[in-house]
């Protein structure tokens, strides 16, 4: 098999593939053997018919068809690995030369597919990252320390006005013109919430128990969606969450502590932790940012509709042109994302361990609600396994290039992600106990998974 590729665009080529008729051979007597069990003709078996009287009866063509549909996708396949090439959707594929008899000519076809760009990524020492200090304050204590008391907290009825904060017991009504379209009564609400209609929370404010008023607002759900409605709401009861005395008491009551102090400073160490972590998780998203900021990365337009056009079909809103503009947005950056990570991990050699991709697929089924073992069979079955093993690929390629990178905080201080990004001995150790994986082995993945289930 000969093959060459013209570069029509920074994502796009066109492949140009020529196999030889001895090549092609085991896909036509593929394509004889099947065609002589459909076929019926007087005086041979099913299965039994030599290929010159196929040729005669049923004729070359038909033969080839076959033989070329059979093997087209392989030798695609194999020019793809040949050339180097990364596709990112599926190819427009064009036939241009079949055999012409049996045992002489070649199959030739074209095939124009987008592919993932080649790009230069800057040196990795040469970014600077600076994330936030891990020093706690009494501020910030006393913050997790109200939210604690929150969760103790009644709500009490209080005579004045409602503010921001408080809890409204509504009652209320949206009409369009003449024709009531919906209504709710009994409804606790707290102010400043935001998850019920945009204006409540200027309408309610200000509101005494059994006052009413009236506001516009546009409708984000349900059949009237993007519509305007009128909506009278009455407040039937204000209260205001009446948070317990931080004392002993309290310490005894919401934590396993005797006393606010051993809670308080338990408090600490919990607003730390999440520091620490915290500063992982935006060291991360600062590299991402800075290099994307560093690299021109050209994004495949098709494979952008593609994804656009699925999304928008599942959700049935294909007509829907200003959540089209919103989806393309977020499927341009995710797509210019993944193009950066992927090649970030090629550099970076990162590999994928087994029981990095089954950890993966663990908590990706937890927050499915799904079994890990059903999780990872859907997958399987799907084909989506390799797409898993890139998604660890890419994630681990951040935390790799953290090696690379001096990372300090606020104060100027060199911060250690060790805990977070590991280390290349930890790599090297775990690439002992385990040979590293590229599309992983379903059953190992199953078994593991179920190990894991069970801890």
């Amino acid at each position: 098999m000969k093959s060459a590729v013209e570069t029509l665009e920074p994502t796009k080529v066109k492949l140009t593939v020529e196999v030889e008729y001895d090549e092609l051979k085991p896909s036509i007597d593929h394509a004889y053997k099947h065609i002589a069990e459909q076929v019926n003709i007087p005086g041979f078996r099913k299965g039994k018919v030599p290929p010159r009287i196929i040729d005669q009866r049923v004729g070359w063509g038909a033969v080839v068809e076959h033989a070329v549909n059979d093997a087209l996708s392989n030798f695609y396949r194999d020019a793809v690995t040949a050339e180097s090439l990364r596709p990112l959707g599926q190819p427009e594929v064009e036939v241009t030369e079949i055999p012409a008899k049996a045992g002489e000519g070649q199959l030739a076809f074209t095939a124009e597919v987008e592919v993932r760009p080649e790009i230069t990524l800057p040196d990795l020492s040469g970014i600077d990252i600076t994330v936030d200090s891990t020093e706690v304050s009494d501020e910030d204590v006393t913050e997790r320390l109200d939210a604690l008391r929150e969760r103790f907290g009644t709500l009490v009825g209080v005579d004045r006005p409602a503010a921001e904060g408080d809890y409204v017991v509504i009652d209320l009504k949206a009409v369009i013109g003449d024709e009531e379209i919906d209504s709710v009564s009994g409804v606790s609400y707290q102010i400043g919430a935001g998850n019920m209609l945009e204006g409540l929370d200027e309408a309610l404010t200000g509101l005494s128990t059994d006052e009413t008023t009236t506001f516009a607002t546009k409708l984000a759900g349900g059949e009237h969606e993007g519509e305007e409605a009128q909506v009278t709401v009455t407040a039937t009861a204000v209260k205001e969450r009446d948070l317990p005395t931080p004392d002993d008491d309290f310490a005894q009551l919401a934590s396993e502590f005797d006393t606010l102090e051993e809670l308080t400073a338990d408090l600490r160490e919990q607003v730390a932790s999440i520091k620490t972590s915290n500063q992982a998780v935006a060291a991360r998203d600062l590299l991402l940012e800075k290099l994307l900021e560093a690299v021109e990365v050209p994004v495949p337009s098709g494979a952008v509709e593609a994804e656009v056009h699925r999304h928008l079909e599942s959700e049935n809103r294909l007509e829907d042109d200003e959540h089209r503009a919103e989806v393309t947005e977020d499927a341009t950056k995710a797509l210019k994302n993944q193009i950066l990570l992927d090649t970030l991990a090629e550099k970076l050699e990162v590999q994928v361990g087994q029981g990095e991709l089954v950890e993966y697929l663990v908590q990706a089924s937890q927050q499915y609600g799904m079994d890990p073992n059903q999780f990872i069979s859907t997958l399987d079955q799907g084909g989506q396994i390799p797409a898993m093993v890139g998604e660890v690929a890419r994630s681990k390629a951040l935390a790799v290039a953290l090696r690379d990178i001096e990372v300090k905080d606020s104060d100027g201080n060199v911060v250690d992600l060790t805990e977070f990004i590991g280390t290349e001995e930890e790599d090297a150790a775990a690439a002992e106990a385990e040979e590293p994986t590229e599309t992983a082995a379903s059953d190992e993945a199953s078994e593991e998974a179920e190990e894991s289930a069970k801890a």
